[in-house]
């Protein structure tokens, strides 16, 4: 087997790298999180000469060289474990330069990469988004469509949904259920109806999903609730009898990382099979995951690597369990990790790409916080983007505030206009449920949108 060559001449300037873990931090766009953790290029002649030397790379280079080690890591094991070794065997041998031409040929096919992607590790399709620019990541996500099912259907083409976020500052059940009806009342809410808790107790789950539950119920409105509280808590929820469509947990991309959370494979594995038997849908697909890029760094777990590498093993565990939807919140953790808005938008076609080319129902929480470079333009201009670019969904809040998590996202209005915009609708079922109850009128919304009075 040939050396792989890890040296680069850019403008007379030779630029060398330690090992493959490195050119893939280097060649990464700028990030203030790979700033922090010391592994990022010092130079835009750096990072040119990293994506040289990756572009050369081959997938076996990729694969052999995981960002965390293989004898030390779960998240490594099970992302190797579930590789089509078949699938790899035909495209070992491709330059990561092959594999994004194949992403954007205009011969290849949403179904072709979907294929694909599951003979491929995490670690080779962070690869090939670094070569990626912006608009080259919009092109390959828009390609691929997932379609999953718990009592309804989401990810179709033409469709674009919203998870509705009626949080509330002392989890009061009235003040959830009032942000609910006018958010159902703009047409939000056909990917779920989620709420992240303040207090994460059973009790405090419980009674939030009983009143959801009963709401949905009797005004028939086909969508999913969850309520965000860590897995261990909502299965303590299910084993008492409380409903629940769909169970939610956020993501790590290292073992390290998920025991930060307090989570490791067998729990997930638990809680998935735990909502398959107990749970209020139909599924298949119950389960609900979030990510963002920074957050191994933030737990200490990142093994030296970028974020967008990292990032990417979050999918790669997530879609062991087949999961209904997975978010990348993406602005959320702050400056540190993505300092402005380009970053965001970088961040966030990144991950929507990633996730999709693994064969995941991406959805992405459109955010900044407010002590981030960034504001609402920004915040509207990927939205426009992933709108364009297939995003399953986005969140729906109140103004676009989340009152309890502090930070800025996208109302209710921001997601109509995206539907107007793009010509997309809810899913199936919500648009027939919505013209039902006159909110909707051959998938444009009606005077009465806005409505609340329906609901009471």
């Amino acid at each position: 087997m040939a050396a792989m060559k890890l040296t680069s001449t850019v403008k007379g300037n030779s630029f060398t790298f330690p090992d493959v873990k490195a050119v893939m931090a280097r060649a990464n766009e700028l990030k203030s999180g790979d700033e922090l953790a010391g592994v990022a290029a010092t130079s835009d002649m750096e990072r040119i000469a990293a994506k040289r030397v990756l572009a050369d790379l081959t997938l076996n280079d990729i694969r052999e060289n995981p960002a965390a080690p293989y004898d030390k890591d779960e998240v490594t094991r099970l992302i190797e474990a579930d590789l089509d070794k078949e699938i790899f065997a035909k495209v070992k041998d491709w330059t990561v330069a092959q594999l994004r031409e194949h992403v954007l040929s205009a011969n290849t096919t949403g179904e072709d990469l979907l294929t694909l992607g599951q003979g491929l590790t995490s670690e080779c399709i962070a690869a090939v988004a670094k070569l990626m620019t912006n608009m080259d990541l919009a092109l390959g996500a828009a390609k691929i469509r997932v379609i999953t099912h718990a009592n309804t259907t989401l990810g179709l083409r033409g469709r674009f949904s919203v998870r509705l976020q009626p949080n509330h500052t002392t989890d009061n059940p009235d003040g959830i259920l009032a942000s609910t009806m006018e958010g159902l009342s703009w047409g939000m809410g056909d990917a779920l109806i989620g709420v992240n808790p303040v207090t994460d107790t059973w009790e405090a789950t419980s009674a939030i999903l009983n009143r959801l539950y009963d709401f949905t119920r009797a005004f028939g409105v086909p969508t999913q609730i969850c309520c965000l509280a860590h897995i261990t808590t909502q299965m303590e929820a299910l084993r008492r009898g409380t409903p629940m469509d769909v169970m939610f947990q956020s993501l790590a991309g290292s073992e390290i990382s998920c025991n930060a959370f307090g989570i490791n494979n067998a729990m997930l594995a638990e809680g998935t099979a735990m909502i398959a038997e107990k749970g209020t849908a139909p599924g298949p697909n119950l389960m609900y995951f979030e990510t963002g890029q920074g957050s191994e760094l933030s737990s200490g777990g990142h093994h030296g690597a970028d974020q967008v590498t990292m990032e990417a093993r979050c999918y790669g565990l997530a879609r062991h369990y087949k999961p209904f939807m997975v978010n990348t919140v993406v602005g959320f953790i702050g400056p540190e990790y993505l300092y402005n808005g380009r970053q965001v938008a970088r961040a966030g076609l990144e991950d929507h790409f990633m996730g999709k080319f693994h064969g995941l129902p991406m959805g992405c929480d459109v955010c900044y916080t407010n002590h981030m470079d960034a504001d609402q333009n920004d915040n509207e201009n990927l939205a426009i983007i992933l709108g364009a670019a297939g995003c399953n969904f986005f969140m729906g809040l109140p103004m676009g505030d989340d009152i309890m998590l502090n930070y800025q996202s996208t109302s209710f209005h921001d997601n109509a206009s995206v539907r107007e915009l793009l010509g997309l609708r809810p899913t199936p079922e919500f648009e027939q449920w919505m013209e039902r109850m006159g909110l909707m009128k051959a998938g444009r919304l009606t005077s009465s949108a806005g409505n609340m009075g329906l609901f009471l």
